[in-house]
């Protein structure tokens, strides 16, 4: 339910309906989403103090108020397990240990602190840093949902999490396989700025269609950075090959450590993937600017960029996890 959220959020985003409900926690002022042009127009007659960035006259489809009315509940859906789990580790911490216990609680926190910069994403229109925390929050609170279920799995004695792990390979890796994750992190956090930055405007700050908006820009290889947009968008390319790079010499150098200290091959399986979704995902970003036109973005490829980017993301987390619970007592009992 956690990564449906996040689809939510960034379907939300690609039909530009993330100002769809003004208010929080309802939607113009009421608990469902069916609102029609007049009850709109009424609202904002009644609370001109919350008309958003495309003025008092724009009106929302019902689809559009639909998915932000969709993923607000989705969100408060997913609190009701989310207390039983926390209810359930504390009552089992015995059995279970701190350290599941204690994934479920800082998950709960994050979800909690998701859910108010959801609001503050209301408040503030949309804007551009508001959007980046939050998909950040729901990458961390995702992240600890995984990191308490692998937790669980090792302590239950699954055997996908009986290994171990040479602790030279963790010496020597744990710190490379870190930064490999940061990375991707912070590149997935810095597009979804990008595409929220002056209303997804910078989008087509290399120009659009091939070869002048991509792999050009502006139909240079290197342009004049006089522009906001050409400077951000290349910002973000440059960005994006350089992570792509740092990922193919990381997952080769870690593959290669593997076999010297005879460690399991996963931590590799788990980069190559994370670099494949990279990659891959350069030639989607590219498509996007290509197959653009004067009418518009292709909006399902930005829905596919970003879920191919938060693929490569957990794939690399996946491996940060596994070393770490190498060395972890896996939830062992407090008795």
């Amino acid at each position: 339910m956690a990564v449906l959220i996040i689809t939510f959020g960034g379907t939300i985003r690609i039909y530009d309906a993330g100002e769809s409900c003004p208010d929080w926690p309802g939607c113009f002022g009421t608990w469902h989403f069916m609102v029609s042009e007049a009850e709109q127009a009424a609202y904002w007659d009644e609370n001109p103090d919350q008309i958003d960035s495309r003025g008092a006259d724009h009106r929302y489809t019902i689809f559009e108020i639909f998915l932000e009315w969709v993923h607000r509940l989705l969100v408060g859906i997913i609190a009701i397990p989310m207390l039983w789990n926390m209810y359930s580790t504390q009552k089992n911490k015995n059995r279970w240990g701190r350290e599941i216990r204690n994934a479920s609680w800082i998950a709960g926190f994050f979800l909690v602190v998701q859910a108010i910069a959801g609001a503050i994403t209301v408040i503030y229109d949309n804007s551009d840093w508001s959007v980046a925390l939050h998909l950040s929050l729901a990458l961390t609170f995702t992240g600890f949902l995984v990191w308490q279920c692998m937790l669980h799995l090792k302590r239950e004695g699954h055997p996908s999490f009986q290994f171990s792990t040479p602790p030279e390979f963790v010496d020597s890796e744990k710190k490379r396989i870190f930064s490999l994750t940061l990375a991707v992190f912070v590149l997935l956090i810095l597009g979804t700025w990008v595409a929220s930055t002056a209303g997804g405007e910078y989008n087509k700050g290399c120009s659009i269609g091939m070869p002048d908006g991509w792999p050009q820009c502006q139909g240079e290889l290197l342009p004049s950075f006089e522009h906001t947009g050409i400077l951000v968008q290349m910002l973000h390319r440059v960005g994006a090959a350089i992570v792509g790079v740092i990922l193919v010499l990381g997952t080769m150098k870690i593959k290669d450590r593997s076999m010297q200290y005879t460690a399991p091959k996963i931590y590799g399986k788990c980069l190559e993937f994370a670099t494949g979704f990279w990659l891959l995902n350069i030639f989607v970003g590219g498509l996007y600017i290509v197959l653009a036109d004067a009418d518009g973005f292709p909006e399902l490829l930005s829905l596919t960029h970003l879920i191919i980017g938060v693929s490569s993301f957990f794939s690399a987390l996946m491996a940060l996890m596994l070393i770490r619970l190498s060395s972890s007592a896996g939830g062992e009992s407090d008795e």
